[in-house]
């Protein structure tokens, strides 16, 4: 577990490291501190970190650097910062959590927890996905989502107007971020129940997802019951 802290003042990443620490245990973590926004840019482009630790003031310099520059990263973050004006726009950069200062521990190990338990959901669910096409940063409302697949270390976008957008984000991550309305039906599906019809049976109890757009995606055997209690 590879963890960064961005932080310029000492005190405070001192004390998110010890916490952070304390978090995970006996797990073995790597903790990470940059105190700059030029330090933290380098050290990610050498080391991609599982999880990112964020004040949005750093020295001046704007936090928001990072989440432009790394949009659709394949890692979580979580803001912690004074600038709760700024919560909004953060969750619309695909955050996992926002962590207010001054905080104690219990506020950070709920966002933490978040981290480690895909089943642990933000207050309100995430409303935009962020993705970065030829340089430019878009925000795509989760309602535009019908589908989301595995690609690899990647994910696809299924949208209602027919096109498909790229996301450096893994299935297990965006599960992490999305609302209760999106299903995970299969290993590599995550489905906008908002746009199924019903739930079919194939030849050799093969289970399948038939979506309002006519198309049919698999079921996984264990996802079938909880899918069958979704009442489709």
């Amino acid at each position: 577990m590879n963890i960064l802290i961005i932080e310029d003042e000492a005190r405070i990443a001192r004390r998110l490291q010890r916490m952070t620490a304390d978090f995970f245990g006996n797990k073995p973590t790597q903790i990470t501190i940059c105190d700059s926004l030029q330090k933290g840019l380098e050290h990610i482009a050498d080391h991609v970190p599982d999880l990112l630790l964020l004040d949005l003031n750093l020295n001046g310099d704007n936090g928001f650097q990072v989440l432009e520059q790394m949009v659709a990263a394949a890692f979580h973050t979580i803001i912690v910062s004074a600038n709760t004006d700024k919560a909004i726009n953060a969750f619309a950069y695909g955050v996992l959590d926002f962590v207010p200062k001054p905080f104690d521990q219990d506020r950070l190990f709920q966002a933490l927890t978040r981290f480690v338990n895909p089943s642990v959901k933000p207050d309100a669910g995430i409303k935009y996905l962020t993705v970065k096409t030829a340089g430019q940063v878009r925000l795509i409302s989760i309602t535009e989502v019908i589908y989301i697949k595995g690609a690899g270390i990647y994910t696809e976008l299924h949208l209602k107007n027919g096109q498909q957008e790229l996301h450096d984000k893994s299935l297990g991550l965006l599960q992490q971020l999305l609302p209760d309305g999106f299903e995970r039906i299969h290993k590599s599906y995550l489905v906008n129940l908002q746009q199924a019809e019903k739930i079919v049976i194939n030849p050799g109890t093969r289970y399948g997802l038939l979506l309002k757009t006519g198309e049919v995606l698999p079921v996984g055997r264990s996802k079938y019951k909880d899918l069958k209690n979704k009442a489709i």
